[in-house]
């Protein structure tokens, strides 16, 4: 297909646009417009100070905005003046504030001793905040540099409980305010990631708890800065909310190009605040969390300042990653030059329901291998584990963000990121929304049958939004190029790119179309039929999909009415599509019938290829995977296949497993593990069953629950039962051992790990070698299963 517009590859502008020099020479102006209006108004509050003669133990601080020298054009003056107990101090208070009320600046205004400060500011979270940042204008150094002292010791102190207190104010405020970077028309200073969290970030500095912002976020603070200067400017008042009429002219004032650009930069610095105070708070809430533990403020033994312990247990989580007080770093034996390290530390994180530690992206950005296109199938997976981790993805997405990892992954990426959607039914920018759809459709999973392409189809269906024309036919374009980088295979990625094109079928047809009329669902079949073959599975994720995007984009777009609609219109597509039944699961060939010995079995184990070759026999499957457990392989694809065409009757274990995380086992010692099995001298259940009781339980993400269907007519010679459930170790081996119970034998088995989805199919028939119909017997099937994977 051929688009009139720029090919997928081609780099758009940065947020700076056509003007980012303007914007560079509009924003030093600014900057200089402050330092300039804080140095005049320091002289003359000092002259009015002073006027007669500067008193003797006196002092006059500027605490919030002027303190910092940040002061805007509509901004308060917050002034102390500050003094030892003179019986005069109103008449020296007078010759200060009313010049200031005649100018017409609003004043907010205190006059206390050093004492009177210190008390107020133990018992208001609020003016304790405003004296960290106290300056000296005028008058007495001894007494300024006392009071900050003072202010220094006490909130030093008292660290635990005011800490506590203060991040319980900013949640507060957060819920009340929003978040600045999604909103259409945000408040600059107490949204969170605004100006206020980085006042914050630098009081919870001066605890000593946590380090000072870095360069980032004192940029995105300069730039929420500019734009608050900007506003106050243009509309000549003193407001913190940036509305939608008020974008164009503060814009142009800022030099950039227009309100979307602006909006992009807001979000831009907005985002960089967020995830470094994100960061701050966990560290925070480490240090309050031990200093609570022992009474009077002591700390917990082997502590050091700021909550850290010596000798924390780190603890693995993935291949290559481990659990370091709360977060998820590098082992020390992960390989920089692996291209799938960095989507499956950040895979593990989520799974683990724990963020990446700030270092660890850093490092990985500076020095990890990202996958060359086409991805290997290790990278492919590790993005679909990362994204099926629901709402703990999130997070770790935004951290590979914050380092420029998702647009050195995905290129496209950079069209969407920060892009503002001007469409009051949506919550967030573009690159957030896709990413809520994934983590949405992660809940979803157990409702389709390729919940790989779910979760990346959801991540990718709104990729065209970065493109001029539909974003639906252009992001058809970008999902083809996208699907055939990340190493889907053609025919997949031909699935990915009728998803990207239709993702908005469902929900528009089924509401603006009577779905009754026959015509209806002939129009979505038609849609649907560019993957021969394929249909019912597209039909299965558009409408997962719908939900997911629905779900995502706010309550204004999605509800019940829209969800019965939606789900009625799929069924009934689907049950137009049905006819015809899978092909018979095929038998071993010869080349692996040649593995069977005199002795009774067959091993061969080559890398994360197993393959066993035995005289069939009921329990051989389960038996081997719990052996590929006790191991600590997981199991990725499974292969099982019985024949009574030779004499042994005998049947064929293809597995697919990798190590769970560290080095592979030693092959040699898994094939005689394996051999043992087959000769019945290993007790598989028992050593599982140890293994389980030592391990220790880490709560991970939640995840939807797993689900056994019963497929009908899918074959006339067993009875084909098909498990969707959350991949951990020893699934294959609970799986098996709860069909063993139940009586069932294993004929064919097809087990697929997709990201961190296991989606097992089994053939199994009775005692008797039959298909299993009795409905109370199935029932008690679906029921062994499960209560096996609780």
């Amino acid at each position: 297909m051929t688009l009139a517009t720029p090919r997928p590859g081609d780099r758009p502008a940065g947020p700076g646009g056509t003007g980012a020099d303007g914007a560079g020479t509009a924003r030093a102006a600014l900057a200089a417009a402050r330092a300039s209006r804080a140095a005049e108004l320091d002289r003359w509050l000092g002259s009015l100070l002073t006027a007669g003669g500067t008193p003797d133990g006196v002092a006059l601080i500027a605490v919030g905005s002027h303190g910092r020298r940040d002061l805007t054009p509509g901004g308060d003056l917050d002034l102390v003046l500050l003094h030892r107990g003179r019986a005069d101090i109103a008449g020296i208070a007078d010759r200060i504030w009313y010049p200031v009320w005649d100018s017409g600046l609003r004043l907010d205004h205190s006059v206390r001793t050093v004492h009177e400060a210190r008390t107020v500011a133990r018992g208001d979270l609020k003016a304790a905040l405003g004296l960290l940042s106290a300056r000296r204008i005028a008058g007495a150094h001894a007494l300024a540099d006392e009071l900050r002292a003072a202010v220094l010791a006490d909130w030093r102190a008292d660290a635990p409980v005011r800490l506590a207190d203060l991040s319980a104010m900013c949640r507060e405020r957060w819920d009340g305010q929003g978040e600045l970077a999604f909103l259409q028309e945000p408040d600059l200073k107490e949204a969170r990631g605004g100006l206020r969290d980085v006042h914050v970030m630098h009081a919870v500095a001066a605890s000593w708890v946590a380090s000072a912002p870095g360069g980032q976020v004192r940029d995105a603070h300069d730039l929420l800065l500019d734009v608050r200067h900007a506003l106050h400017e243009v509309t000549g008042r003193s407001t913190d909310r940036l509305v939608l009429q008020e974008q164009e002219a503060v814009a142009h004032a800022l030099g950039l190009l227009d309100r979307d650009v602006l909006q992009r930069s807001i979000a831009e610095a907005a985002r960089t605040i967020t995830y470094a105070a994100s960061h701050l708070w966990r560290r925070v809430d480490r240090f309050t969390a031990s200093q609570g533990r022992r009474p009077g403020g002591q700390r917990a033994g082997g502590q050091r300042p700021g909550g850290q312990r010596r000798g924390v247990e780190r603890r693995p989580v993935g291949d290559g990653a481990v659990e370091h007080e709360g977060e998820v770093v590098l082992a020390r034996n992960a390989d920089l030059d692996d291209p799938a390290l960095v989507l499956r530390v950040a895979a593990a994180a989520a799974q683990a329901g724990l963020p990446l530690a700030p270092a660890t992206v850093s490092r990985l950005a500076e020095h990890a291998a990202l996958p060359a296109a086409p991805w290997p199938a290790e990278a492919r997976d590790a993005l679909v584990a990362l994204l099926g981790a629901g709402p703990a993805a999130i997070g770790v997405w935004e951290a590979l963000d914050q380092a420029g990892l998702v647009v050195r992954l995905l290129p496209d990426w950079e069209r969407v990121r920060n892009r503002p959607q001007r469409n009051p039914v949506h919550r967030f920018t573009v690159d957030r929304h896709l990413v809520e759809a994934a983590a949405g459709a992660a809940a979803l999973t157990r409702d389709v049958s390729r919940p790989d392409l779910l979760l990346v189809g959801a991540l990718l269906h709104d990729i065209g939004k970065g493109w001029p024309g539909d974003h639906s036919t252009s992001g058809a374009v970008v999902a083809r190029d996208l699907g055939a980088r990340l190493g889907f295979p053609e025919e997949d990625v031909s699935v990915l790119e009728t998803l990207v094109r239709h993702h908005l079928l469902l929900p528009e047809t089924a509401t603006r179309r009577d779905i009754d009329d026959p015509v209806t669902v002939r129009t979505v079949t038609a849609a649907v039929a560019e993957v021969p073959g394929r249909e019912r599975e597209i039909i299965e994720l558009l409408a997962a999909l719908a939900i997911a995007d629905g779900n995502a984009t706010g309550p204004a777009a999605w509800g019940a009415w829209k969800a019965r609609l939606v789900a009625e219109l799929a069924r009934r597509s689907a049950a137009a599509l049905a006819g015809g039944t899978p092909p018979p699961a095929p038998g071993p060939g010869p080349d692996r019938l040649a593995l069977v010995r005199h002795d009774g079995g067959a091993v061969r184990v080559s890398g994360s290829r197993i393959t066993i070759a035995a005289p069939d026999r009921p329990g051989l499957l389960w038996r081997a995977a719990g052996v590929l457990a006790l191991h600590r392989l997981a199991v990725k694809t499974a292969r099982t296949i019985s024949s009574t065409e030779d004499s042994a009757g005998t049947a064929v274990l293809d597995f697919t497993a990798v190590p769970e995380y560290g080095t592979p086992p030693d092959p040699a010692g898994l094939e005689a593990d394996l051999r043992r099995m087959l000769a019945d001298r290993l007790d598989v259940a028992g050593l599982l069953e140890r293994r389980a009781r030592s391990a220790r339980v880490r709560p991970g993400v939640t995840v939807p629950p797993p689900r056994v269907l019963i497929v009908d007519d899918a074959s006339r010679t067993a009875t084909v039962i098909e498990v969707r459930a959350h991949d951990r170790p020893g699934l294959l081996w609970r799986i098996g051992q709860a069909l063993g119970a139940c009586g069932l034998r294993v004929r064919a088995a097809r087990v697929d790990t997709l990201g961190a989805e296991a989606v097992d199919v089994f053939y199994v028939v009775d005692e008797r070698g039959r298909p299993v119909e009795d409905p109370a017997v199935l029932a008690d099937v679906r029921t062994g299963i499960l209560a096996s994977l609780r």
